[in-house]
C-alpha cells in the first residue's frame, strides 16, 4: 500500500520557497506533523512525504497512491482543496487532519473523503485499518495524545534540503490568548515527552540546527521548569552538538541556571512574544501575557538572556483595538528600547477556532471572508480584519514603517556594533538581520502588488459583505 503525505504550499509565501532560492532553506523546517504521522504508520506502507515547500512537485510523475493524506494550517486550506480534488477526480481516496480541518469541518469534508481532527496518534491506526477494510469513516476525532507514547518522527523520509530539523518536547499551553489556536486544539494541560525520548529524537536529527516547535519550552510554573534544567541537562551529557532555537516566555530570564543550562545544550537563541509595548494592548491579549510584563524591566531581561550569549526575536502584533495611529513606530522604538537582535512583527489574526474569530465574527469584523480562497491571507502577514483605529492601507503603511525603521542600515550596524563588541553571535545575528530585512521588502512589493497600500483595494473578501464559514 502507497500512502501520499502532503504539506501544502501558499503562493503568497515565496520565502518559503526553496526552489525559488538557496537562502530559503534557512527559513522553513520539516513538516514534524506528518513526519510523526509516517511514524504511526506501520511499516508494510509505502510512505512519502511531499513538502511543497521545497518546489513544485510533479505529481503526475510519481506513482499513483492508494490514499493520501493532507495536513494543514489554514493559510494552507485553499492549495489544500486543490490537491484533495484532484486526487479524488482521480479516484484517489483524500483523509485532511490538521488544524485547520479540525476548526473547519463542515468545509474541509467538502473536498476529502475523511477527516482527522485533533492530535492523529489516538486514531491513525483506526483510520488506517478501516480503509484497508473499506469501511472509511469521514470523520476521526483524536483525543489529547499521551506523551509517552509518541514515536520519534521518521526524520529520514526528508532529508538534504533543510538547514532545519524540528523536535517537540511539549504540548498544550495554559496563557489563553485571545488570537492563539494552540489551546483550543492541544488543550490547556502542559504536556511533556520523556526526556530520553526526546534525546533520542534529537540524536536521530541529521541536520545541525533543529528548531524547538513547542509553544513554550519552560512551561508556567516551577516544575516546568525543573523539567526544562533536567532536559537541557540531558543534552549535555549526550554531547548533541546541535544548535537549537525554541519558544519562551519573557519570565525565561529570571533564572540563571536555566539560561546557562539552554545555552551549553545548544541554544542559540530564542523567539518571545512581547505583543504590544502597552498595557492596554496586553491586556486585551489575555491576562496571562499581561502579568508576566507587569511591573517587569524588559530591557533587563532580554539582557540577561543575551548575557548568556542567547540571541532574542521579539514578536509584536500590529492591529489591536488598544492600537492607534503611530503603532508601528512605536513598536519599532520599543523593541529597539528592549534590545531584541531581531522584530517578528504580525497582523491581528482572526484564525479559527480562537477566542479572537468568534469576537470578530459576531461583531461582522472578518474581512477577508471570501473562503475558502480567502484563507490564503490568513498568514498573519496580511490585514484581515476591520481594526478599530485603521483601513487595510493604513495599517499596511504601519507595518511598512515600523520594519522599515527597525531594519534601517543604521539600527543594523548598531546592532551588530553591540554584539561584536560583547561577541554574542555577531554573524549569525547579521545574517538574521539582513534576512528579515529582505523577507519585508519583499512582502512591502506583495503589498503593493496586492493594491492593500492603496485606500481602495484589499483581499477579495475585505470588499464584499462578510460570509459566515460553517462549524468554524
Amino acid at each position: 500500500m502507497r500512502l501520499y503525505l502532503l504539506n501544502p504550499g501558499n503562493s503568497l509565501v515565496s520565502l518559503a520557497n526553496v526552489a525559488q532560492s538557496r537562502w530559503n532553506r534557512y527559513r522553513i523546517w520539516k513538516p514534524l506533523g506528518l513526519l510523526t504521522v509516517a511514524a504511526l504508520t506501520p511499516r508494510d506502507w509505502e510512505v512519502r512525504i511531499l513538502d511543497e515547500n521545497l518546489g513544485a512537485v510533479d505529481y503526475a510523475s510519481l506513482p499513483r497512491p492508494d490514499l493520501v493524506g493532507i495536513s494543514a494550517f489554514t493559510s494552507q486550506a485553499p492549495r489544500a482543496y486543490e490537491l484533495a480534488d484532484s486526487f479524488r477526480q482521480q479516484g484517489v481516496p483524500v483523509i485532511m487532519g490538521g488544524i485547520h480541518a479540525t476548526m473547519c469541518q463542515a468545509e474541509a469534508s467538502r473536498h476529502v473523503d475523511s477527516i482527522v481532527t485533533g492530535e492523529a496518534e489516538t486514531v491513525w491506526e483506526t483510520v488506517l485499518e478501516d480503509f484497508r477494510h473499506g469501511r472509511l469513516r469521514s470523520l476521526y476525532q483524536g483525543e489529547y495524545a499521551d506523551m509517552a507514547a509518541t514515536p520519534a518522527a521518521r526524520h529520514d523520509l526528508l532529508g538534504g534540503r533543510y538547514a532545519f530539523g524540528s523536535v517537540q518536547t511539549t504540548r498544550g499551553c495554559p496563557l489563553r490568548c485571545g488570537f492563539c489556536s494552540v489551546s483550543s486544539f492541544n488543550g490547556y494541560r502542559y504536556r511533556q515527552r520523556p526526556i530520553d525520548r526526546v534525546v533520542e529524537e534529537f540524536q536521530s536529527i541529521a541536520e545541525k540546527w533543529v528548531l524547538v516547535v513547542d509553544d513554550n519550552l519552560i512551561g508556567t510554573g516551577p516544575a516546568h521548569r525543573e523539567r526544562a534544567k533536567d532536559l537541557f541537562r540531558a543534552m549535555i551529557r549526550a554531547g548533541l552538538r546541535k544548535r537549537w532555537i525554541g519558544q519562551v516566555t519573557i519570565d525565561f530570564a529570571d533564572d540563571e541556571e536555566l539560561l546557562s543550562l539552554a545555552s551549553r545544550s545548544g541554544c542559540q537563541g530564542v523567539f518571545i512574544g512581547f505583543e504590544s509595548p502597552s498595557p492596554e494592548g496586553l491586556a486585551e491579549i489575555g491576562a496571562s501575557k499581561a502579568k508576566l510584563s507587569s511591573g517587569r524591566d524588559i530591557r533587563d531581561s532580554v539582557e540577561r538572556i543575551r548575557r548568556h550569549n542567547l540571541l532574542v526575536v521579539g514578536s509584536f502584533i500590529l492591529g489591536l483595538d488598544a492600537d492607534v495611529p503611530g503603532i508601528g513606530r512605536r513598536v519599532a522604538e520599543a523593541a529597539s528600547q528592549y534590545g531584541v537582535d531581531m522584530l517578528n512583527a504580525l497582523f491581528l489574526t482572526p484564525l479559527p477556532g480562537t477566542r479572537l474569530w468568534e469576537q470578530m465574527h459576531e461583531s461582522k469584523r472578518i474581512a477577508a471572508a471570501d473562503f475558502p480562497q480567502d484563507w490564503r491571507y490568513y498568514t498573519l502577514g496580511y490585514p484581515t480584519a476591520r481594526y478599530k483605529h485603521f483601513t487595510t492601507a493604513e495599517l499596511v503603511a504601519e507595518m511598512i514603517q515600523c520594519e522599515r525603521l527597525f531594519y534601517s542600515s543604521g539600527r543594523i550596524l548598531r546592532r551588530l556594533c553591540n554584539n561584536v563588541l560583547r561577541w554574542r553571535r555577531p554573524l549569525l545575528s547579521l545574517v538574521a538581520n539582513l534576512s528579515y530585512r529582505k523577507n519585508a521588502r519583499i512582502t512591502h512589493r506583495n503589498y503593493r502588488a496586492l493594491g492593500l497600500d492603496t485606500e481602495t483595494a484589499a483581499p477579495s473578501g475585505c470588499r464584499g459583505t462578510p460570509q459566515t464559514i460553517p462549524n468554524a
